[in-house]
């Protein structure tokens, strides 16, 4: 595997190479899936008919893939000109080794703010410098299959006795009470944002991921307990492991399963004639009366080591305005981080308002914690919903992760 990464490193490096002439502009892309890779194209057609003289290449790799490679492209002398990445911490780490380009002078209305809500300058900055460019965000929810609540008569859940009555009338019925794709472990992390909030707050879950707060702490582990329950009572479909997010989303979309916690791009790969039969609710309450949300922002960033700067300020700049993320946005149903951009759709403005009544709004687990931490402590999800027996061990062994890696 090793030797099969540093083959794509090897290649990737020199297919940018070969196309950062001057009038190039190289963008490394993790827009794999179709309808965000296509949508994407059309941005970059549209900024390539208003700026002729630079030719732009987009190199797409599959999102995991892209997770892993990220760090070689940065530190390589023949960087991309622009990637696309995640705000908050998992920015502001290659910020801290030197490794991005601070794009402060380059907001078509003189500043960041003048684009953007200030709330999103803190998660797009690091002391001091903006380093990243924001374009949609979106919001995690239980997203559910109209039909079979309707056929079974099911009733959207609010609270935490109301939410396992439903997993048991599912699990009756022969349907999976909730699909997870826990082979992409990132999944497991939405579960772990949700679930520790929902119990504990958000501030305590902000404190957690900042390291502040042992694995083995009492209220971790009833938040840990909950999800071992789950997964004790058979709700989570079997073989959660195997099966990559979007395997997971057809099972969902086949009335197989009831229920799926994910962002909103599950919608993307969701088929024409089913899109309309999936909705979402907001994350059950676990005995409190406020909410926290994840709400992931993307965007784009300047490697330190780009070799055409002035072409990816420009694309950059472009990125910022209004028309720009609201072609993005509009036909993928996202929220724009420009806010000057409209609601997209009936969707959006419920994801919005459920956003704007949180207590806590996240970015995800594996973007607010260290990246190491981040991959044991989803890993540590995945075995719980495999092994919940074992819910002690596992949270001893992951503790003793937390403190070794915020030791460093």
């Amino acid at each position: 595997m090793k030797k099969y990464l540093a083959v794509i490193v090897a290649c990737s490096i020199a297919a940018t190479a070969f196309a950062s002439g001057s009038n190039e502009l190289v963008i490394n892309s993790y827009m794999s899936d179709q309808a965000p890779k296509e949508t994407f194209q059309k941005l970059v057609d549209d900024f390539q008919k208003k700026n002729p003289d630079i030719k732009v290449t987009v190199n797409t790799t599959a999102h995991e893939q892209f997770k892993t490679l990220l760090p070689s492209w940065l530190t390589s002398k023949q960087a991309p000109d622009v990637v696309t990445w995640f705000a908050g911490y998992r920015m502001q780490a290659f910020a801290e080794k030197g490794l991005l380009e601070p794009i402060n002078d380059v907001f078509p209305g003189g500043s960041f703010e003048a684009e953007f809500p200030p709330a999103f300058k803190t998660a797009s900055s690091y002391n001091g410098n903006i380093y990243f460019m924001p374009q949609s965000w979106y919001w995690w929810a239980v997203y559910y299959n109209k039909d079979v609540f309707t056929k079974l008569n099911l009733s959207i859940p609010k609270t935490a006795d109301e939410f396992m009555a439903v997993c048991d009338k599912l699990k009756a019925a022969g349907i999976a009470p909730i699909a997870i794709g826990a082979k992409d472990t990132w999944t497991a992390g939405g579960w772990f944002d949700y679930m520790d909030s929902a119990v504990n707050g958000g501030e305590f879950h902000v404190k957690l991921t900042k390291g502040e707060v042992p694995y083995t702490d009492p209220a971790v582990k009833k938040t840990f307990g909950y999800i071992a329950e789950m997964a004790k009572r058979g709700y989570f479909m079997p073989n959660a492991a195997s099966y990559s997010w979007q395997e997971a989303a057809n099972i969902l979309f086949r009335g197989e399963a009831g229920m799926y916690l994910m962002g909103q791009f599950i919608k993307d790969v969701a088929p024409a004639d089913v899109k309309d039969k999936i909705d979402f609710f907001r994350f059950p309450s676990f005995g409190r009366s406020d909410y926290a949300v994840d709400t992931p922002t993307d965007g784009f960033m300047i490697p330190k080591n780009a070799k055409n700067k002035e072409a990816a300020k420009k694309f950059m700049a472009y990125l910022a305005t209004a028309e720009a993320q609201e072609k993005f946005c509009k036909p993928l149903g996202r929220l724009a981080a420009n806010k000057k951009v409209p609601v997209p759709n009936a969707d959006a403005q419920r994801g919005l308002d459920m956003v704007l009544g949180a207590k806590t709004a996240m970015q995800f687990y594996d973007r607010d914690a260290p990246e190491e931490m981040a991959a044991k402590g989803m890993n540590a999800i995945v075995d719980i919903i495999a092994n919940p027996s074992q819910l002690d061990s596992i949270l001893t062994a992951l503790d003793k992760e937390r403190v070794r890696i915020y030791s460093k």
